[in-house]
Formats: C-alpha cells, sequence, structure tokens
C-alpha cells in the first residue's frame, strides 16, 4: 500500500508534513551488499535540520515506500547520506534501490522524523551496532565527536568487508573508541554483549541497532539495566513473546473529520479508516517507523508498537498495529 504525499489533504483527512524532492548525487558500494546513497536538494539549498538517529522514508519505484536511517553528519545540511543493505528475502524495497535507482533522478523523500534520540542526558554513551545497524548510530558518533561527549562505539560484523563505513569511522571516532568485532558469521566468535554491558555505570547510556539475534542479545544483556537508560531502534518487527490480548471489535471516532468507523477484530485502524474511503499516511505497518503516529483524545489504547516511549504512549498511538483496550477511541485526525 502506498502512502499519501504527506504535502496535502486527503479524503477529509488534514495535511501533514510535506515531502521533499531530492535528486541522488551519489551511489557507492559502503560494504559487502550495503549501497550507500547520498541525496541532495536538486537546486543546491540547504536540508532540513535533523538530529542523530532520524530516519526518512523514500518513495520508491514500484509505489513502494521505505524508511532508512539517515548515517551522515547532522551538521551537514548539504546531503543526506543511507545505508542500505539487500535484502535477498525482504520486501522488494531495497532490491528496488540496489536495482532501480540511478544517480542524477528524483526521489520523493518524506520529512525526517526521530524515534531513536541521541540521550542528551547521558555522560557517556555505549554505542553498539550490528551490521546496517550502524547507519543511526553513525550519525551519532558524528554528533558526540562534534560535542567533545565521551562514548565507545562497537560494531559488529561478519567480516571487514560486511562492516560498513568502517574506514570512515576509523578516521572520525578518536582513538580507543571504536572496537571492530568481526565473528566469522558465528555470534558466539563475536562481541560478548552479556560481559560488554554487565555492570551499568552511573550516567552511562547504550544505543543499540542491528538484526533479529543481535537485538535479542543486546535486550537481554540490558535487561538490568535502570530504566530510561537503554535505547533502541528496530528494522523489522520482533518475534511477540508474550500472547496478543484478545482483538475484539471497537470503534474510532475521527474528530477531525468528523467521523466513526467499526474496526473488526482481525482489521488495524488503518485499514478500517481506508475502508471508510479515507487514508492515513502509512510506511512500514509495522509500527517500527513512526509514520501513522497519532494524538489519542479519548480512549485506552494497546500499544502494540515498538517505537514509542512512555510519555508518548500516555498521548499517542500508532494505528498500524496498535488497538483499543476499550470500545472506543477518539483520535486527532
Amino acid at each position: 500500500m502506498n502512502a499519501p504525499l504527506p504535502g496535502a489533504a486527503v479524503a477529509g483527512l488534514p495535511a501533514t508534513a510535506a515531502t521533499l524532492q531530492l535528486q541522488v548525487r551519489g551511489l557507492r558500494l559502503e560494504a559487502e551488499g550495503v549501497l550507500g546513497v547520498e541525496l541532495a536538494d536538486p537546486g543546491g539549498a540547504a536540508l532540513p535540520a535533523v538530529e542523530a538517529g532520524a530516519h526518512v522514508d523514500l518513495h520508491l519505484p514500484g509505489g513502494l515506500v521505505r524508511s532508512y536511517s539517515l548515517a551522515g553528519d547532522p551538521a551537514d545540511r548539504r546531503s543526506w547520506r543511507l545505508g542500505v543493505l539487500r535484502e535477498a528475502q525482504g520486501r522488494g524495497g531495497s532490491r528496488s534501490l540496489h536495482e532501480r535507482v540511478r544517480v542524477g533522478e528524483l526521489l520523493t523523500v518524506g520529512a525526517p522524523r526521530n524515534a531513536f534520540a541521541l540521550p542528551a542526558q547521558a555522560s557517556h554513551v555505549v554505542l553498539l551496532a550490528g551490521g546496517i545497524g550502524i547507519t543511526p548510530l553513525k550519525a551519532m558518533a558524528h554528533q558526540l565527536v562534534r560535542e567533545g561527549r565521551s562514548f565507545a562505539l562497537h560494531l559488529c560484523a561478519r567480516s571487514p568487508r560486511h562492516a560498513a563505513y568502517a574506514e570512515e569511522l576509523q578516521a572520525l571516532v578518536p582513538a580507543g573508541r571504536l572496537h571492530l568485532h568481526f565473528d566469522g558469521g558465528d555470534p558466539a566468535r563475536g562481541l560478548d554483549i552479556a560481559a560488554l554491558l554487565a555492570t551499568p555505570a552511573a550516567g552511562t547510556h547504550v544505543c543499540y541497532c542491528g538484526p533479529a539475534g543481535f537485538m535479542r542479545a543486546c535486550a537481554e544483556a540490558t535487561a538490568h539495566w535502570p530504566a530510561g537508560t537503554v535505547h533502541c531502534e528496530h528494522f523489522k518487527a520482533p518475534e511477540p513473546t508474550t500472547p496478543a490480548l484478545p482483538a475484539g471489535a471497537f470503534e474510532v471516532h475521527l474528530a477531525r473529520a468528523g467521523l466513526t468507523v467499526q474496526v473488526q477484530p482481525a482489521q488495524t485502524i488503518v485499514r478500517a479508516i481506508e475502508l471508510a474511503g479515507l487514508r492515513v499516511p502509512t510506511s512500514c505497518l509495522s509500527g517500527l517507523c513512526g509514520a501513522c503516529k497519532v494524538d489519542v483524545l479519548e480512549g485506552e489504547p494497546e500499544h502494540n508498537d515498538y517505537i514509542l516511549s512512555d510519555e508518548e504512549k500516555a498521548r499517542c498511538m500508532t494505528v498500524c498495529v496498535s488497538r483499543a483496550r476499550g470500545p472506543r477511541l477518539v483520535l486527532d485526525l
């Protein structure tokens, strides 16, 4: 399903943040299977300001919309850099980028969003990247270096040729703070994440990103860390560890559109709204990107996403995967 262009109102729903038309200024191989994409304004204008951890939606050939983290220096507004791993078993987005996008063409790019912000209050930050998970953490490294803050970056990969941005990081990160770990495809031969994170230190925060097995290892290793000191971003929705709540029917009232829709047990809120003739901007449809985040005016959501903080869950929800705990929700749509 394609997202509507967020620059215009769609079938009664309010307009959202504008999209950009950006030119592909460069394509390069950053590592085995990793395509580096550089995007810039075709007229040379400065790009919108971003912070480390931000991601954008790319509208790709064939009508696909996919979210990718910004991997460049957030302070550099001349261009945005993405690192895209070719996913042989993916849904076609990475394959479209690798095979069909060419230097010089224009792409529609959504406004930046950030659900993985660098913790400002940390006195020391441990950055843990598994494979392509380096993309948002590389941006964090740029920001931490510029601010003169204490940090360590651990990049885990199969081999040196699979380690995206390794040479750039070696030039960027101060001596002794960059640690490269190569396991040859056997995680048991790589970084001992549990040992690294065994003892939480006062003022230390952990930020991690990578494939599913890496994410599980990091989550288990930080389970005993103080609340609010561990931050992560998933590229794919993890397998649920607990059964979902019973999925009963409920109604959703769209306050600004003045419309009430019924959401059936096997339906998402997004789908119910679509069947009523309206559309909500979406991208991942997995509760990972925040494209469909909306404010909740009444009712109690059942949160099934992987990005909202506790503070955000008190006021908003993602309508691609989350549902209602009661008979009715009122949304600011």
